[in-house]
């Protein structure tokens, strides 16, 4: 007896519910005309690929669509709140056509998707009428034209992916002033221009990857995790990434970023991805002790500093990252005993140093190199160890440099 008097205050509240649902099920109004009509609409201006089956449960002669129709999902009113075009299944080849303006006629719709397929056309601008959005996902299609300007008006906009597709023009300089975006993804399209001055939103998220965005980065907010701007033509020094201790992935490579590289970047705990490679980087690696509890390299981390222009001796900083590329440099002077340690006890699987002016990689004695690991010291100011020449075909033959490159610095000289 105590223990159903234990549990009748849940089972009360839990049997109403069940009540509401079974109701609700039977009594909810049917689909809008008007929703009815857009989805008719949509339907004209898309078709599935050879191979998808997608549209095959669209029967406007179904009683119910709500329940009825795949990717369509509705709320009590009978109003269309979710709409996914195609499955994203990867046995389907997804949709073609394109989108047509009639979805602005899903007035209380708050999700958007369209999954992989061959949609083209623009982005309809009236999508921007839709005040009830949180989620517009529509990635790896042919969608063409601009990143509509309306979009600087959604309220509730929370996520916005258009990633690979063709879109050309520049980034609204509105949409990164949204109060509810986190999620910003305009990555491999054809984008031109600046970001924008002013980035407001409390972004999460911000992928921008292999586009043609040039000039300098802007300051962004600090709540920033994930940032990638890598393959476009941006140029300037990096301080704007100073304030962001949040991060912890972070990708620059392949523009043409000048200047030190902030120290920042090495002390923050939450960073674990760096990749900084192919730019015009100069000035030294810290020399500052970091306390290894504070310490996010270890497992799974990566940092990549290579191809570019940094200089002096390398520092301790970087012993125990995973996976640590500083080869095509100017680094001088012998490794320091933490990286070797690093290497031979296998917290280091991969180190790269080839294309520098080191002179020294002092191996302890009798240690054996571990079949895990992935060392190249070539083309240096010294003989690699015997044993050691995993090295990428781009290290080339040559064991280390001219004796004529290597005196400028015995001499206190530099490479200008």
């Amino acid at each position: 007896m105590a223990l159903h008097c234990h549990y009748q205050p849940l089972l009360l509240p839990l049997l109403l519910l069940s009540l509401f649902s079974v109701d609700s099920a039977v009594s909810s109004p049917k689909i809008s005309a008007l929703d009815l009509a857009a989805l008719s609409a949509i339907k004209d201006s898309l078709t599935d690929i050879p191979g998808s089956t997608f549209f095959s449960t669209w029967d406007f002669a179904s009683p119910d669509p709500c329940s009825s129709f795949t990717g369509v999902t509705c709320g009590f009113n009978g109003r269309v709140t979710i709409l996914s075009l195609g499955t994203g299944l990867s046995d389907s080849p997804g949709l073609a056509g394109s989108l047509s303006p009639a979805l602005s006629n899903l007035t209380l719709l708050t999700q958007l998707i369209l999954f992989p397929g061959l949609v083209t056309g623009p982005i309809p601008p009236q999508l921007g009428q839709l005040t009830a959005l949180r989620v517009i996902s529509l990635t790896n299609n042919r969608l063409t034209g601009p990143i509509p300007y309306s979009f600087s008006t959604l309220p509730f906009l929370h996520t916005l992916d258009l990633s690979s597709n063709q879109l050309s023009g520049s980034i609204p300089p509105g949409l990164t002033k949204l109060p509810s975006l986190k999620v910003l993804v305009l990555s491999s399209n054809e984008l031109t221009g600046q970001l924008p001055v002013t980035v407001s939103a409390q972004l999460l998220h911000l992928d921008l990857k292999r586009n043609r965005i040039r000039g300098p980065l802007p300051r962004l907010p600090s709540t920033v995790r994930y940032l990638s701007v890598s393959e476009n033509s941006m140029w300037g020094p990096l301080d704007a990434l100073d304030s962001l201790s949040e991060l912890v992935y972070l990708d620059v490579s392949m523009n043409q970023f000048s200047g030190p590289i902030p120290t920042s970047l090495f002390i923050n705990p939450s960073l674990a991805s760096l990749f900084l490679q192919r730019n015009n980087l100069s000035g030294g690696l810290p020399s500052i002790k970091v306390d290894p509890a504070l310490q996010s390299y270890g497992e799974g981390s990566t940092v990549d500093l290579s191809h570019n222009f940094i200089t002096g001796e390398i520092t301790p900083l970087l012993a125990g990252v995973e996976t640590l590329f500083l080869n095509n440099n100017r680094l001088v002077g012998s490794v320091p005993e933490e990286y070797i340690k690093s290497v031979y006890d296998g917290t280091t699987t991969t180190l790269y140093l080839q294309h520098n002016y080191l002179s020294g990689f002092p191996l302890p004695h009798g240690s054996t190199l571990p079949d895990t690991v992935s060392l190249c010291l070539s083309y240096n100011c010294m003989e690699p160890p015997i044993g050691i020449t995993d090295c990428p075909a781009s290290a080339g033959r040559q064991p280390s440099r001219p004796e004529s490159q290597c005196s400028v610095f015995s001499h206190g000289g530099s490479l200008e």
